[in-house]
């Protein structure tokens, strides 16, 4: 059978618009516990999720670009070419950043140089469906973390730090715009269910103990965590947060449906407050966008 044939957007109407931004200038002044109430956990999650983005957002545009030219929807290719931009600006916008976490002391750099590396890896020796199932996979890791950042106040107070929000924020809006294209070209070039479904429930495991660990290494290392009392009276406050809930599980593993498609939890509106809040005639992050835009 011709892939093309069945190679169609799940919604002709999404659009996944490429917006030029840089965060430099207010990255520079990020302090080193930016978290909220200077959240030592918080922090070194925050700036662990941002050291494996990078690589791990050209992991994702390497594996779908490789099917671009089966795609023979016009509306679904023209999602593709929108996902690839999106990725492309948060890898380099994320670089950024994990070079200013680096100069205040988190391990950035090193993470970014062992997901390079294994990454890199991957896409040499792992089945190109069997990449496209893992960039499927991760997309719905960050599209869920991305629904809660937008709907969840404490967790955007969790972030902390006014720079920093602003990264994550533009990054969950976009995360939530292109969250069914990589799904889609999965499904419209012929990607088994039993690859899906297998694919996620190690990634679920592999990608949670990992930056666990990475976590905990990370908060380790930090001279602040030998203050008294305080590695208590953070995970205190962490571990109750929505990052950690039942809830947020459960979300994650609905991928392991065997109908499940990314749309079906439904950010449609969630989306146009959130464009509207960003990007709109008053929007917050309109002095970011560069002339290129």
């Amino acid at each position: 059978m011709d892939t093309t044939e069945l190679a169609q957007s799940s919604d002709p109407t999404r659009d996944v618009p490429t917006r030029r931004i840089s965060f430099e200038e207010s990255i520079a002044r990020l302090p080193k516990h930016f978290a909220g109430d200077g959240n030592l956990f918080a922090s070194h999650l925050i700036a662990m999720l941002s050291s494996v983005f990078p690589d791990g957002e050209d992991f994702f545009v390497r594996s779908v670009r490789h099917y671009r030219k089966r795609i023979g929807d016009p509306d679904l290719r023209r999602q593709v070419n929108g996902f690839i931009g999106q990725e492309a600006m948060h890898g380099r916008e994320h670089r950024v950043l994990n070079d200013r976490l680096a100069e205040l002391g988190y391990g950035t750099k090193r993470v970014e140089r062992f997901t390079k590396w294994g990454l890199e890896l991957r896409t040499r020796k792992a089945p190109p469906i069997s990449n496209l199932a893992s960039t499927a996979a991760l997309e719905h890791f960050t599209a869920t973390l991305a629904e809660l950042v937008m709907r969840s106040p404490e967790i955007r107070h969790l972030i902390g730090h006014e720079a920093m929000l602003e990264v994550f924020e533009w990054h969950a809006l976009e995360e939530s715009e292109h969250k069914a294209v990589a799904f889609d070209v999965y499904k419209a070039v012929g990607g088994s269910e039993r690859l899906r479904v297998w694919t996620m429930r190690f990634t679920r495991i592999g990608f949670v103990i990992g930056m666990g660990i990475q976590v905990l290494v990370s908060v380790l290392r930090d001279p602040a965590s030998r203050e008294r009392g305080r590695l208590r009276r953070d995970w205190k406050q962490i571990r109750k947060s929505p990052i950690l809930s039942r809830k947020l599980w459960r979300q994650l593993k609905d991928y392991d449906r065997p109908d499940f498609h990314p749309d079906d939890s439904d950010t449609t509106q969630l989306v146009v407050e959130w464009r509207e809040k960003l990007f709109g005639d008053a929007g917050r992050l309109n002095d970011k966008l560069t002339k290129a835009a």
